[in-house]
């Protein structure tokens, strides 16, 4: 039979009747009925691979849930408790001391030894378990840097290993005030954690108890004021280590500390007694609060008016435009364009928007305090306008002092 034939037989069958509207919709139900079942059987399989995921949410016990929160509390005590364990102590960092010292690789650099990475692998071995985490290629790279020899320093690695315990143990320390257990300090934390800490810190000795609560408020405010810039009430367990404030707190550990070092240390006693006095000047009414009034007088007085109107709508007050240039005609001075100063400070600071500056132009620019110095203190912007002059004054005064 040939095509042509073919074709005429087809084209003489009648065609299919078309289905009814009724057919139709029984028709796409059962479609629908059958992928549906299939699609349900492949979901009951999938939630049970979603089973062997673990879990890692957990609500947060209510304030009611008092078994919750006990048994929260104490499963993050025994857990901070062996992480503690797994730190070195005095005894194990003296044998992992030991040890470096009996495998340094000579020639020495100076009076500095030095240890290769054969040698540093061996004593990785002897020094136990807990020292394991130390002990491995990328500390030692990080550690390396122009010897000849291919080693590093011995006291280096130490001081390294040494700074990493401390990390842990002051962290470990921290988190025990950390009421929430969210890996930070509210304001009442981290004073109970400065008041417990005041007995062990030598240089506080001399502290009269009744001073203590003034010494935490002090100290607290210095972590909040840097740490806290958006005045959540919380900072980062994080951020405390990351920051040098602790690091000066744990200096007052020190019984040799010098004089000048505890002058330049914000939490030593002398510099929380020169506040606490500058403090009760300013406080002419001795209700225990200072007014703006009081606070203009700070220093020379010589802050205008619109850095203290600032001061009073940022911080918590339980009462209630001069600029630099009406300030210098009170005092007698010729006052300045503010135009030119206005250009200076944008020079100085050169913000990637030209027409303001940000906080992080500000911090970018290192010019941060000398701005600040010029827009809030009649003094500090004479300095400024005038430091040639002074300079000059000073390398006068030097050449005299060197002709005698």
């Amino acid at each position: 039979m040939d095509w042509k034939e073919i074709l005429r037989r087809r084209l003489a069958t009648p065609s299919t009747e078309k289905k009814s509207e009724q057919e139709l919709k029984d028709e796409e139900m059962d479609l629908f009925t059958k992928y549906y079942s299939e699609w349900k059987g492949d979901r009951k399989n999938t939630n049970e691979f979603y089973k062997t995921i673990p879990r890692f949410y957990y609500r947060l016990p209510a304030e009611d849930e008092v078994l919750l929160q006990k048994l929260r509390e104490e499963s993050r005590a025994v857990f901070l408790q062996r992480k503690s364990r797994e730190l070195l102590d005095n005894e194990e960092l003296q044998n992992l001391w030991f040890l470096l010292d009996k495998h340094q690789t000579p020639p020495m650099i100076g009076e500095e030894a030095m240890i290769n990475y054969e040698n540093f692998l061996k004593v990785g071995e002897k020094a136990g378990p807990k020292c394991k985490q130390f002990f491995t290629a990328k500390v030692f790279a990080k550690l390396l840097h122009t010897d000849s020899y291919g080693r590093i320093s011995i006291m280096q690695f130490f001081n390294y290993v040494m700074r990493k315990v401390w990390l842990h143990q002051t962290r470990i320390g921290l988190s025990l005030y950390d009421v929430a257990g969210q890996g930070y300090l509210r304001e009442s934390d981290l004073e109970n954690y400065i008041l417990e800490l005041i007995p062990t810190l030598p240089q506080l000795d001399g502290l009269e108890k009744s001073f203590y609560s003034f010494y935490v408020c002090t100290a607290v405010r210095k972590f909040f004021f840097f740490l806290d810039p958006l005045r959540t009430g919380k900072i980062k367990i994080q951020d405390i280590l990351a920051c040098s404030f602790l690091d000066d707190l744990l200096e007052l550990r020190d019984e040799e500390l010098s004089k000048e070092s505890q002058e330049t240390n914000w939490f030593s006693a002398p510099s929380a007694l020169r506040v606490y006095g500058q403090y009760l000047n300013l406080d002419k009414d001795h209700n225990g609060m200072l007014s703006k009034e009081e606070l203009s007088r700070y220093g020379t007085a010589t802050m205008t008016n619109v850095f203290l109107d600032r001061v009073f709508q940022e911080c918590l007050t339980y009462d209630g435009e001069m600029a630099i240039q009406e300030l210098m005609k009170i005092h007698g001075q010729d006052p300045v364009s503010f135009q030119d100063v206005k250009d200076e400070i944008f020079d100085m600071v050169k913000p990637k928007d030209p027409l303001k500056i940000s906080l992080q132009d500000l911090i970018n620019s290192n010019q941060g305090d000398t701005v600040t110095t010029i827009l809030i203190d009649l003094n500090g912007f004479w300095t400024y306008e005038n430091r040639e002059a002074l300079v000059a004054n000073d390398n006068e005064n030097s050449a005299d002092l060197d002709d005698t």
